[in-house]
């Protein structure tokens, strides 16, 4: 079919009648948002003349998406997540705040309710054969460069398989295992006492490789390591640290890369006193500064559903 009927008085009726924008009752941010999303989808198919069997495609997709639960995983995969961090960039540029550690992409992954330790925390619980130590340590400065004593540092990553603790498919993971939070001193700085991650790729199966192979894409990230930056006169931050020397670097499926968040990776002795697996250790330093609230408020706050956990 090569017709087009989206700028009909039908079309139009049926848009407005299908929000309820005229109804009085409902939420009226809810009623613009499914107005503009339908109409654009209904401009879609008159403008790509999209047959019924690719749009029920399209309705059997989202069913599996949704019982593969990895609509977030999806988000990140198509660059949603990437566009939200260019326009809170913008907004930042727009209210004339720069410096900063860069934020990135949270990701589906995080859990909270990890142990909060002071200054330092161990957090490989369980074992791993094929991951040699890693420490990373640095400092949280504010926008004057001064230290920020008791920000809260939270850590997260996955394991030499690829895996995150919690959402491990094997099972072999214990809760909060390569997962941590740290309170930073007077002077500041936090580290972490772990072993060092891999990437993964998307489960091969799952709704979100579907998609990426029908776009001949591959779903893989490289080796990474999350973080959450939290203190009371500061806006939180959102980032992630890449693992230097990693392939994927830059051919990032879920497009968290930046330049100034792959820091070096350096080889130390003396893990064995530090309570490690093993003498010689990987070390990377990541000191981070955080910015100022916008009118005494953090616009930095995202809400969104995440897994927590009591430790």
């Amino acid at each position: 079919m090569s017709v087009k009927v989206f700028d009909t008085k039908e079309v139009q009726d049926l848009l407005k009648v299908a929000a309820n924008l005229t109804g009085q009752d409902g939420n009226a941010r809810a009623k613009q948002i499914t107005h503009r999303l339908l109409s654009d989808l209904f401009k879609a198919i008159d403008d790509l003349d999209m047959t019924p069997d690719e749009i029920w495609a399209g309705v059997t997709y989202f069913n599996k998406l949704g019982q593969d639960g990895e609509a977030a995983l999806l988000a990140a995969g198509l660059g949603l997540e990437k566009y939200l961090d260019i326009r809170m960039d913008a907004a930042d540029r727009e209210d004339d705040i720069h410096g900063g550690t860069p934020r990135t992409i949270e990701g589906p992954l995080y859990v909270g309710g990890a142990p909060v330790r002071d200054g330092v925390s161990r957090i490989d619980i369980n074992p791993d054969e094929d991951a040699g130590p890693l420490v990373i340590r640095g400092i949280v400065s504010g926008p004057d460069d001064k230290p920020v004593a008791n920000a809260i540092v939270e850590c997260w990553h996955a394991n030499s398989k690829g895996f995150y603790s919690h959402f491990d498919p094997t099972g072999a993971q214990t809760e909060f295992n390569l997962r941590g939070a740290v309170r930073t001193d007077a002077e500041g700085k936090y580290e972490f006492r772990t072993l060092m991650p891999v990437g993964y790729g998307c489960p091969p199966h799952g709704a979100t490789q579907q998609l990426l192979n029908a776009l001949a894409r591959h779903g893989n990230r490289p080796a990474h390591v999350h973080f959450f930056v939290t203190s009371e006169k500061n806006r939180k931050l959102t980032t992630q640290i890449n693992i230097e020397g990693d392939p994927l670097i830059w051919d990032d499926f879920a497009y968290a890369t930046r330049e100034e968040l792959v820091p070096h990776v350096i080889d130390k002795t003396g893990g064995i006193a530090l309570g490690l697996k093993a003498d010689a250790y990987k070390e990377i330093e990541f000191n981070i500064e955080l910015t100022s609230l916008v009118e005494g408020k953090d616009n930095q706050l995202v809400q969104r559903p995440r897994v927590s956990s009591a430790a």
